[in-house]
C-alpha cells in the first residue's frame, strides 16, 4: 500500500509539472512552438518569451558635462524625476524616477548611461520603444526667461533692454543662466534652402526682445536676411 501511495504521489507531481507557470508577470510574445510539438527543458528558444512591463526601465544617455550636477543631487538622496516623451518629443507618455547610472563614461560619445524606472500602469511604454527623456535635476525659482538674442554684451557685461511703462527702454545688467532650446529660423526662410550657409554677427544686433514682451528684430544672420532664436525662450517671453 505504501508503494502504491508513493506511485500516486509521483503521478500527482508529474501532473503539477505538466502545467507551466510563468515565473514573473508581464506580457508574453508570439509562441515559439505549436500545439503537438515535442518540448523538453533544454529547448533553445523556449515556449514563449515573457517581458516585464510593470515596472519598466528606460535606458537613456546624457552628456558627461551634466554628470557632476546629477551626482550632487543623487548623493544627497534626492529622487530625480524622469519624464518619457514620444518620438516627436511633444507628448508626455509616463513619469518616473532615476534609479541608477552607469559606472563609466563612453569615450566615443562623451556620454554616460542612466536608467529610469516607470510604473507604466497603463502599459503605454512598450519594450524596445524609442522615447525621448527629460531628467529634472534642479529647479530655478523666480527666474526671468528671455529669448537668447535679447541678451547683449557690452563693457558692463551681459545686459538686456527692459521696456518701461512709457514705452521707453532702459539698460538692465543681467546674469545669464541655463540656456534651453534649439535655434530656428523665424524670418527670411523664403530665401533659404537645404544646406544654405548663414553667419551670426552677434555684435551687430538689429534689435532685441524686451523682457516684458515687447518684440523687435533679432540678431542679423548675414546676407541671407534670416533671423534665429532659441525657440522655447522666445515662445515663453512673447506670449
Amino acid at each position: 500500500m505504501k508503494s502504491d501511495k508513493t506511485n500516486i504521489d509521483t503521478y500527482k507531481l508529474d501532473l503539477v509539472y505538466a502545467r507551466i507557470t510563468a515565473p514573473v508577470s508581464g506580457r508574453v510574445g508570439l509562441r515559439q512552438v505549436d500545439p503537438g510539438n515535442y518540448v523538453t527543458p533544454s529547448l533553445t528558444n523556449g515556449i514563449v518569451v515573457i517581458t516585464q512591463l510593470q515596472p519598466i526601465s528606460v535606458i537613456f544617455t546624457t552628456s558627461e558635462d551634466n554628470l557632476q550636477q546629477i551626482l550632487e543631487q543623487t548623493q544627497n538622496g534626492q529622487k530625480l524625476s524622469v519624464t518619457a516623451y514620444d518620438r516627436s518629443n511633444t507628448t508626455s507618455l509616463e513619469g518616473g524616477t532615476l534609479e541608477t547610472l552607469d559606472n563609466q563614461i563612453d569615450t566615443t560619445t562623451g556620454t554616460v548611461k542612466l536608467r529610469g524606472i516607470f510604473q507604466n500602469a497603463k502599459n503605454i511604454l512598450f519594450p524596445n520603444q524609442f522615447v525621448n527623456t527629460r531628467l529634472l535635476v534642479n529647479k530655478i525659482k523666480d527666474a526671468v526667461i528671455v529669448p537668447t538674442p535679447a541678451v547683449l554684451n557690452g563693457s558692463m557685461g551681459a545686459f538686456v533692454y527692459v521696456v518701461k511703462a512709457n514705452n521707453t527702454v532702459t539698460v538692465r545688467p543681467v546674469k545669464v543662466g541655463p540656456v534651453d532650446g534649439e535655434r530656428v529660423v523665424i524670418d527670411g526662410s523664403d530665401r533659404l534652402k537645404e544646406g544654405a550657409k548663414i553667419t551670426i554677427p552677434a555684435n551687430k544686433p538689429r534689435g532685441a526682445f524686451g523682457v516684458h514682451g515687447a518684440s523687435g528684430a533679432t540678431a542679423a544672420l548675414g546676407a541671407s536676411g534670416a533671423h534665429a532664436h532659441h525657440g522655447k525662450h522666445a515662445s515663453q517671453a512673447s506670449q
